[in-house]
């Protein structure tokens, strides 16, 4: 798609707005093939029966709403299949969807997805660190919530923006189970009444790290359970483009004003940590064209078992073996591959420096160039 027609397309969507209605009739309504991520938190189904009291004998405020109500699970299939069919045609092609549920609906859910064409990425089980506790003690205290990650098809090319969520975990690869808090404090809205506005309003800081994640500044995030908004508050501090369908009032008047308060980070915040991939390829032998590194210096391997010299072409020789840093590195370790700029060091004031940063350096010196 052109950059023509992706404005053309975007100008015939509601962006930033709030839309009244059934979530299958508005999704039905838009442009096929303009949405870039969707993440949709519907309704569980819990299938309470009468009310549920703490020791004290204080209710508990469960979720007992109308819209959690069906009056079978064929009725709930169907419900489910309808609004997925009605999100798919809304994908771009390499769009992608979460889907957020428990154990009372997310397993049909996710077969629901499969059964529709989608392409099961990842299940994330959400761990809240300070879940509601299991007050009848007949069952373990239910402490998670689980997340489903799809793209439209097997071969869509998806947006997992994985350096960034690296950096959000301090350097490590992040992993398929989140710590997080539920609501609660400052961030659990209140109606005008003084109760919860909503009775499974979700955390930003879970949108916070699904949109990081998986969306660019720009890209157009639809929810059709908006609820009280906290995707349309991530997305517009992130600087993404949103579309909330919701059918109740009183949801749709407490989104309204929570995101009338929300203020767009500046455009140098939005930038995340790119992929590595994404980066400009440098060739080693550049590092020897540019005297960075010269003929006949040594490298040394980061476990120190290993010493060869650079040549002027910029492979390397050692003792039984030559080849690019790759090559070299992978013979002499045993192994398929290996990764040459993160496994050479030269020395430096006696000191080891790998050579990626030299890499780096030409890299931040082409990012500084006018176009």
């Amino acid at each position: 798609m052109t950059t023509k027609t992706k404005t053309k397309a975007a100008s015939k969507l509601p962006l930033n707005q709030i839309i009244d209605g059934d979530c299958i009739e508005v999704m039905n309504s838009l442009p096929a093939g303009s949405v870039d991520l969707i993440f949709a938190d519907p309704p569980y189904n819990l299938q309470l029966r009468g009310d549920l009291h703490r020791p004290d004998n204080s209710k508990v405020d469960a979720v007992d709403d109308a819209w959690d109500q069906f009056s079978s699970f064929a009725a709930y299939d169907k419900f489910t299949q309808d609004w997925l069919k009605a999100a798919r045609r809304l994908l771009k092609p390499n769009g992608a969807i979460w889907v957020i549920g428990s154990y009372h609906n997310i397993f049909r859910v996710g077969a629901a997805l499969q059964n529709q064409g989608f392409w099961v990425l990842n299940d994330v089980v959400w761990r809240k660190t300070n879940p509601m506790p299991n007050f009848r003690g007949k069952r373990l205290t239910n402490a998670h919530e689980t997340l489903i990650w799809a793209s439209k098809e097997e071969a869509s090319k998806y947006t997992f923006n994985y350096d960034a969520l690296k950096a959000l975990n301090e350097g490590i690869q992040m992993r398929s189970d989140w710590v997080l808090p539920i609501c609660t404090g400052h961030e659990r809205l209140k109606n005008e009444d003084g109760d919860k506005a909503h009775p499974t309003q979700k955390p930003e800081s879970l949108l916070h790290r699904i949109l990081v994640a998986t969306t660019n500044p720009g890209d157009v995030v639809l929810d059709p359970f908006f609820g009280t908004g906290t995707t349309g508050a991530v997305a517009k501090k992130l600087g993404r483009e949103y579309i909330g369908i919701e059918r109740e009032e009183a949801y749709r008047k407490v989104a309204a004003k929570r995101l009338s308060k929300i203020r767009k980070f500046d455009k140098e915040s939005l930038q995340v940590t790119p992929a590595k991939r994404s980066e400009p390829r440098v060739p080693f032998g550049q590092l020897v064209e540019r005297g960075m590194l010269n003929p006949g210096d040594e490298l040394y391997s980061m476990n120190n078992r290993h010493k060869v010299r650079v040549r002027a072409d910029g492979s390397l020789i050692g003792d039984d073996v030559k080849g690019s840093i790759h090559q070299v590195g992978a013979h002499l370790e045993g192994a398929p591959s290996c990764n040459g700029w993160t496994y050479w060091c030269f020395k430096r004031d006696g000191k080891k420096v790998p050579i990626d940063l030299l890499r780096q350096q030409i890299r931040a010196e082409m990012a500084e160039r006018p176009n």
